[in-house]
């Protein structure tokens, strides 16, 4: 233990206690779980668009279901988030990051509550793309 840190397995300081309370866990765990209901709402309402079959209307349709795919694929990758976030919150292990193991800031997270990243993390990850 150095100044109150644990060193991990790559020797990088790790505090051994998470800057959230048990209040903001209620709020993130909420949060979470309505950005969930919204997003299943969501999916189902994209599934439920009819289609037509008229040639006017099948070519604007084109670009709207292009745009109703794109929008449900992205909606699945935010539900999936929001469900990960929610696991690792009933394992213990939410609010570190995936990649530096240290504590994800309190204040990205109210922003953010599905982050799997600090944000010093997700910046060099968009910067690799």
């Amino acid at each position: 233990m150095v100044n109150n840190q644990i060193i991990d397995d790559r020797d990088t300081p790790v505090s051994p206690l998470s800057p959230l309370s048990s209040e903001d866990l209620a709020v993130l765990r909420d949060n979470l779980r309505e950005q969930r209901l919204f997003r299943e709402d969501q999916l189902r309402q994209i599934a439920a668009v009819p289609s037509r079959t008229d040639a006017l209307i099948q070519r604007r349709s084109a670009a709207q279901t292009e745009v109703r795919v794109k929008l449900a694929a992205s909606a699945r990758m935010v539900l999936a988030d929001v469900e990960a976030a929610l696991d690792r919150m009933a394992e213990g292990r939410y609010g570190r990051c995936h990649l530096c193991r240290r504590t994800i800031d309190r204040e990205r997270l109210m922003v953010v509550p599905q982050a799997r990243y600090c944000a010093r993390c997700q910046q060099v990850r968009e910067a690799g793309r």
